[in-house]
């Protein structure tokens, strides 16, 4: 016998359909990162259905995050991980999250997410994006990664690229954060959802549909 579902999962099915929701529960998810990437892929996932996800971040909740990730003033001085763990259990009471505290160096970052079958890259410094990909690359695992989504009025530039069947690259590559270009909740917001869209479409198996609009740079 089925284990009954929550209000929220039994409405999903009736608009996404019983077998896609089936499908992408059994996925697990490790997002590197719980920062304005990190924090609105997870609720975007969580959103369109999955309920599997690990989460790794070493940061804790200040106000300078407030104008761009998944976090609210009383939770300011917090884990980030115990914060969004909370927020996303308010979409779903019934998700598996695996909340970890810890930073992500060359020593860890192979175990951290061996049990997933997707790592999103959700990180703000360009030698941490490196070295997960590096470490998920040559790995069978969907890894999606990001890169340039500063600023604002340049929500068209975001883009997904396919690298390789595997990996995929959300942004526009050159809207690096400086004086000029702070981060903010549009661009940051479509590159999460555009990493979302592609975990969607690549476990749905219609990775093909995101496509439309997008770059295909396969060797």
């Amino acid at each position: 016998m089925a284990a009954a579902r929550n209000g929220f999962e039994d409405a999903l099915s009736k608009v996404l359909g019983e077998q896609r929701l089936a499908r992408i529960q059994q996925v697990k998810v490790g997002i590197a990162g719980a920062g304005g990437l990190g924090s609105n892929c997870a609720l975007f996932l969580v959103r369109s259905g999955f309920k599997r996800l690990r989460i790794v971040d070493c940061d804790a909740v200040d106000y300078g995050n407030l104008n761009r990730q998944f976090y609210f003033a009383a939770q300011v001085g917090r884990r980030k991980v115990d914060a969004l763990k909370e927020n996303l259990l308010l979409v779903n009471p019934d998700l598996e999250i695996e909340a970890v505290h810890a930073r992500i160096d060359a020593g860890n970052v192979k175990e951290l997410f061996a049990c997933c079958e997707a790592v999103v890259e959700a990180f703000d410094r360009p030698e941490a994006k490196k070295l997960l990909v590096e470490a998920y690359l040559d790995t069978s695992k969907l890894l999606v990664a990001a890169s340039g989504l500063a600023g604002w009025g340049r929500s068209e530039g975001i883009r997904i690229r396919r690298l390789r069947d595997n990996f995929y690259l959300v942004g526009d590559l050159v809207s690096g954060v400086g004086p000029d270009l702070p981060p903010l909740a549009p661009g940051v917001c479509t590159a999460a959802a555009k990493q979302a869209d592609v975990v969607l479409s690549y476990f749905l198996g219609e990775v093909e549909r995101v496509f439309d609009n997008a770059v295909d740079e396969q060797p």
